[in-house]
């Protein structure tokens, strides 16, 4: 609770844009190749990765932190996936990470510790890191002080609508891992679920909310992923890895609930980053 409570705060604090577009072409909202907290490969994303070639550029001034140009590196927040890539710091402990550079289009002068202006040109997207044959942009943001991993969209602009988010199949599972269709009234023994629902291939939400009878038991936000026992997680009522978030290719948790007996409303509510919201209610017997 106590981490949940200084990352409130640390977001309370930073302003609604804080960083420029990091590449000279905008994109509309619902037009990322990939987005963060996405299910990606074996992992979470925590990066944003755009959906077309374009110019680089620093979405804020600072320092040149770290220079990759070769894959040496498999730490979790900086993989070696991200290809050739230049890492600035920026005040208030954190740094943007730009991947996927084109190797000839990287600045000769780019050195350790040479300070870069808001819009200063890091070179072109190119294929460098490991997408598939795309050749666009990958961006992080990384709070060093409190190890987490920042959504890059809640710092930058946001142009155009979002992508639609569908809630679909959801099923209830209990402690032996059984599934539950939700939409069957249902009649269970009291104890911890999980309520899952069917992953969409590109749309995320930027949270998810589970309430029973009006109350909220548990709420996931997608604006930071955190480093627990090395683990990258999102945060709800604790931390989700991704064993928990993505159990299957097809399946995203909305959260973790405890029911005890007697008639409920079990209440599931997807939100954009706008605050729009999607909403369906279950009718669950508790005994």
């Amino acid at each position: 609770m106590k981490n949940f409570i200084l990352a409130a705060m640390f977001f309370i604090a930073l302003p609604v844009f804080s960083f420029d577009w990091p590449q000279a072409d905008s994109v509309m909202s619902d037009s990322f190749y990939s987005y963060f907290g996405q299910l990606r490969g074996e992992t979470i994303s925590n990066s944003l990765i755009f959906s077309e070639p374009s110019e680089i550029k620093s979405a804020e001034s600072g320092y040149t932190a770290i220079i990759i140009k070769e894959f040496n590196d498999d730490t979790d927040f900086f993989p070696s996936a991200l290809g050739n890539a230049l890492i600035i710091s920026h005040d208030d402990n954190l740094m943007t990470v730009y991947g996927n550079i084109d190797s000839e289009s990287m600045p000769e002068a780019a050195e350790l510790s040479s300070e870069l202006k808001k819009g200063t040109v890091l070179g072109i997207s190119g294929n460098s890191a490991w997408q598939q044959g795309r050749s666009s942009l990958e961006f992080q943001v990384i709070d060093t002080s409190n190890n987490t991993s920042i959504n890059p969209r809640i710092l930058m602009p946001r142009v155009g609508k979002e992508l639609p988010l569908i809630l679909s199949d959801v099923r209830i599972q209990n402690r032996a891992m059984k599934m539950f269709d939700a939409g069957k009234n249902l009649s269970l023994p009291a104890g911890v679920y999980r309520i899952y629902q069917k992953r969409q291939a590109v749309a995320v939400p930027y949270k998810t909310r589970i309430s029973i009878n009006g109350v909220t038991l548990d709420e996931i936000t997608y604006d930071m992923l955190y480093q627990n026992e090395n683990t990258l997680c999102a945060l709800g009522k604790k931390y989700y890895p991704l064993s928990l978030l993505y159990p299957a290719q097809d399946m995203i948790l909305l959260g973790e609930i405890s029911l005890t007996s007697g008639k409920n409303t079990l209440a599931v509510t997807l939100s954009d980053i706008l605050g729009k919201e999607t909403q369906s209610t279950f009718s669950v017997n508790i005994y």
